[in-house]
């Protein structure tokens, strides 16, 4: 009885799984037929007018004779020059570019990725530089909110050796001085305003003078803070020129130099304890939030990686700052900021006058770390050679490499990479602490 009692339990949980089965396919079934269904709404044409229709939206057509009625990421109207020839002119620029940095190595990891972030900018129709697009959404996740120059300066600051600073702490007076172009520049930036040649606030001069420093990250900060109207613009200049640090320092250099002071040799840097290196951060960014709280986001990263390098107990974290994240952001942010080489974002005058500013301030912040040195071999002392003031600006470590260039062009046995990293890693700080001054000052 009980045998036959657990056979007709089984058969009746068999026909109710059955069911089961047959109720949810149905329903399926049924919500596939509703999904899926779709009105249709494309016409046929003739082929002659596909083939028309295909022809009015090639690259070329557009070029040509471009669509009246497109607009830029702004939502205003373009004008003709510039979804025409302004696009041309754009592209062959970016041509410039992907030869400097090809045929001439300057700065590849920079340049390249800003270059083609230019091309595909300027690409008609796409709109990849728009809000939909994908340089548009890589340009806002991380430039627009300042997370990729905070990351930067985390991998800067793992890849830096504040040894030679410590070693010859008086080189930090170079780092010092070269941060004079972006104060020179602003000066001249509100003088120029107030005669009417440009028309830029007190916040938008001070965004666009700390490209004087060389720094892409600290340039990307401070506009985002100041003047987020002239990222795109601050950010190509600033990068632009940390990448053409070999074509604009060297002339300056020499002009300001004897050949007698260009064959300086530098005394041996004395040794730096461990301690001293696992210090000198918390001192930094103890003195960045009693003083100016401003500059510790940027500070505050950069001393955070370089913490994380010399206390010798987190390599993974050292290797993974040192290479693939900064590597990765470098891809993302090279793009992004090329991005901003659409002809109808760069090809405008305010846009002209500051990369005019930019040069400026550049090429003044190299000469006031080049005469600082000077003056500093007047007073009693080893003599420091004037080339590596121009290293006070905070491209690291393109300006150091340049100096050193230099200085083996007069004599092939005068290293100078080491002295000039002092100045070097003072101008990346001194950078840091001029944009937290003017972001308190103006903001």
């Amino acid at each position: 009885m009980r045998s036959i009692l657990n056979k007709f339990l089984a058969l009746m949980m068999l026909f109710a799984f059955a069911f089961s089965i047959n109720a949810v396919a149905s329903e399926h079934e049924q919500v596939g037929k509703i999904s899926t269904h779709k009105v249709e709404n494309y016409k046929s044409k003739p082929m002659s007018e596909m083939i028309m229709g295909f022809l009015k939206d090639t690259g070329i057509v557009a070029l040509v004779n471009p669509d009246p009625n497109e607009l830029d990421i702004h939502g205003n109207k373009m004008s003709n020059f510039h979804k025409g020839l302004g696009r041309v002119i754009m592209i062959l620029v970016t041509f410039f570019l992907f030869w400097l940095a090809i045929a001439k190595g300057f700065e590849p990891l920079l340049l390249l990725p800003i270059a083609f972030g230019g091309f595909l900018a300027n690409i008609p129709v796409a709109d990849i530089a728009g809000p939909h697009g994908f340089l548009g959404v890589i340009y806002n996740m991380g430039l627009a909110n300042e997370m990729f120059p905070i990351i930067i300066f985390m991998g800067v600051g793992a890849m830096t050796d504040f040894g030679p600073l410590l070693s010859n702490p008086k080189t930090a007076l170079l780092g010092g001085a070269a941060q004079f172009g972006i104060f020179g520049t602003l000066v001249g930036a509100v003088a120029l305003s107030q005669a009417g040649f440009v028309d830029f606030t007190l916040q938008q001069a001070s965004a666009i003078s700390i490209i004087g420093g060389a720094d892409g990250p600290t340039s990307i900060f401070i506009a985002t803070k100041l003047a987020p109207e002239l990222l795109g613009a601050i950010a190509v200049a600033s990068y632009s020129y940390m990448a053409m640090v070999p074509i604009i320092q060297p002339p300056i250099m020499k002009a300001l130099t004897t050949e007698k002071e260009r064959k300086i040799k530098m005394t041996t840097l004395r040794h730096v304890s461990r301690l001293e290196k696992l210090v000198f951060p918390i001192v930094v960014l103890t003195l960045a939030i009693l003083v100016l709280p401003e500059s510790t986001p940027l500070i505050g990263a950069f001393m955070f990686g370089n913490f994380l390098k010399e206390s010798g107990v987190v390599e993974r974290l050292n290797d993974t700052l040192q290479n693939s994240l900064i590597n990765i952001v470098t891809i993302f942010l090279g793009l992004g900021v090329g991005s901003k080489l659409a002809a109808d974002q760069f090809l405008v005058p305010n846009t002209m006058f500051i990369m005019i500013l930019g040069i400026i301030a550049f090429s003044v912040g190299t000469a006031a770390g080049v005469l600082m040195a000077k003056f500093m071999n007047l007073f009693p002392g080893n003599k420091i050679n004037p080339l590596i003031g121009s290293a006070g600006v905070s491209a690291v470590p393109m300006a150091a490499r340049v100096s050193n260039k230099v200085g083996m062009e007069y004599d092939r046995t005068n290293m100078l990479l080491m002295h000039a990293m002092g100045p070097n890693v003072a101008g990346v700080i001194g950078s840091a602490v001029a944009a937290g001054v003017l972001i308190s000052l103006f903001q």
